[in-house]
C-alpha cells in the first residue's frame, strides 16, 4: 500500500464534498502554504502536496478512481509506462486479467485491445502570474515537453523503408494461450505476448529516432488566454494540448493550474479589493479629498468625511476585481489608518493643548490647564 496520505485529509474535506467545496478548500489552502506566502521550512512541500491532491480531487474521473483504488492507482512507480497522474487505465487489469481469462474462458469480453487507437494521457502545468494579470487577465506563451509523434517514422517506429510484420510468436494476436491442469480441472490462461509486448507486430528495424516508440518528447509553445478575474487554484483546460496519442489516438488534454502572486499594496477576497490608506489625524479630523491609486495605474478622489475613525473602510463601488463572466465588478475597500505623529514643535504642541482644553471646558465649564498656564503667566 501507498504512503501518501488520505487526499481528503489533506484538504481538510470530507469524502462527500462537492467540487465547489473541493475548490474552496484547495484556494484557501492554497493562500495559505503557497511559499511566496509561507517562509516555513516545509511551506513549498506542503504547497505541492495540497496541489496534487486538488489535481485528483477536482477530476470527476480521477476522483471516482481514487475512490475505488486509492493512490495507488496513481503511482506509476507500481504502474509502469502510465505516465503519472494523467495515464492510468482502470480497464488495464494487468496480472487480474490472467486470473479472469482462467476462471472465465478467453473470449476477452470487457478487455481492452491493445491494439486499438488510444487516447494520449492529461499533462498538467503549473503558472505563475502576477497579481495586476490576475486581475485584468492576459495573453501568455508558455513551453511544455509533451509527447508528440516521430517525424522521421511518421509515428510507426519502423525505420523508414524496413518492414512491420505479425509477430510469429502469437499470430499478431499480441497474446498467447496455454492450458494449465489444476486442482479444480483444466483452465486456459491467456498472457501478453513476452515477444511483441501485445503489440501484435514486430518491427525489422526500429526507427533511429523515436527507437521504435514512434514517439518523441520535445518542447512546444502554447499561447494561453488568462481571463480577467481568475484566482489561484483556476484551472484552465486547453483540449488536445496533453500528450500525443497512440495507433492515432487523439491527444489529451493540458490542464492549467493557476497560481497568483501576493500584491505589495491589495489584497483579494473572492471579487473585492482591498487595500489601507494612511491619513494624518488632522485630515481625518477634518475631512479630506484624496486622489487614491487603483490597481493598474488609474487613480479615484475619494472624500474622507470629517470624524473619520481609524480602521474606518470606505467602499468604493465596482473597482475591484472582474467577475469570470465578464457582466460585474467587485468593489474596493479602503481601510483607513490615522497616523499619529511622533514629534511635535514648540507651536504644534500648544495648538494641540488649546484644543484639548477647549475640549474639556465645553465638557466640563472649567478652564484647562493651558488656560490656567497662560493666567498665572498674565
Amino acid at each position: 500500500m501507498s504512503s501518501k496520505r488520505d487526499l481528503y485529509e489533506i484538504l481538510q474535506i470530507s469524502k462527500d464534498a462537492s467540487a465547489e467545496d473541493i475548490k474552496r478548500a484547495y484556494r484557501k489552502m492554497a493562500r495559505k502554504y503557497h511559499p511566496d506566502v509561507n517562509r516555513e521550512e516545509n511551506a513549498a512541500e506542503k504547497f505541492k502536496e495540497i496541489s496534487d491532491a486538488y489535481e485528483i480531487l477536482s477530476d470527476p474521473q480521477k476522483r471516482d478512481t481514487y475512490d475505488r483504488f486509492g493512490y495507488d492507482a496513481f503511482d506509476p512507480t507500481r504502474n509502469a509506462g502510465a505516465g503519472g497522474f494523467g495515464g492510468f487505465d482502470p480497464n488495464d487489469l494487468g496480472g487480474f486479467g490472467d486470473i479472469f481469462d482462467m476462471f472465465f474462458g478467453s473470449s476477452g469480453a470487457g478487455r481492452r485491445n491493445k491494439n486499438a487507437p488510444r487516447r494520449g494521457a492529461d499533462k498538467e502545468f503549473r503558472l505563475d502570474i502576477d497579481f495586476e494579470d490576475a486581475v485584468f487577465g492576459l495573453e501568455k506563451e508558455i513551453e511544455i515537453n509533451r509527447v508528440e509523434k516521430c517525424e522521421k517514422c511518421n509515428g510507426s517506429g519502423a525505420e523508414p523503408g524496413s518492414k512491420i510484420k505479425d509477430c510469429p510468436e502469437c499470430k499478431g494476436s499480441g497474446q498467447v494461450r496455454s492450458v494449465q491442469s489444476t486442482p479444480f480441472g483444466r483452465f486456459e490462461t491467456v498472457k501478453t505476448c513476452s515477444r511483441c509486448r501485445g503489440e501484435g507486430r514486430v518491427i525489422e528495424k526500429p526507427c533511429s529516432v523515436c527507437r521504435g516508440n514512434g514517439q518523441v518528447r520535445k518542447p512546444r509553445k502554447i499561447n494561453l488566454r488568462i481571463p480577467a478575474g481568475i484566482d489561484t487554484g483556476s484551472r484552465l483546460r486547453v483540449q488536445g494540448e496533453g500528450e500525443h496519442g497512440q495507433r492515432g489516438g487523439p491527444a489529451g488534454d493540458l490542464y492549467i493550474t493557476i497560481v497568483v502572486r501576493p500584491h505589495a499594496d491589495f489584497k483579494r477576497e473572492g471579487y473585492t479589493l482591498i487595500t489601507n490608506l494612511e491619513i494624518n489625524f488632522v485630515q481625518a479630523a477634518l475631512g479630506i479629498d484624496i486622489e487614491i491609486p487603483l490597481l493598474g495605474g488609474a487613480s479615484y478622489n475619494l472624500h474622507i468625511p470629517e470624524g473619520t475613525q481609524p480602521g474606518t473602510i470606505l467602499t468604493v463601488k465596482s473597482k475591484g476585481v472582474p467577475y469570470l463572466n465578464g457582466h460585474r465588478q467587485g468593489d474596493l475597500k479602503v481601510i483607513i489608518d490615522v497616523v499619529i505623529p511622533t514629534k511635535l514643535d514648540k507651536r504644534q504642541k500648544e495648538l494641540l493643548a488649546s484644543f484639548y482644553d477647549e475640549e474639556e471646558e465645553a465638557k466640563t465649564g472649567k478652564k484647562g490647564l493651558f488656560d490656567k498656564f497662560k493666567d498665572a503667566m498674565g
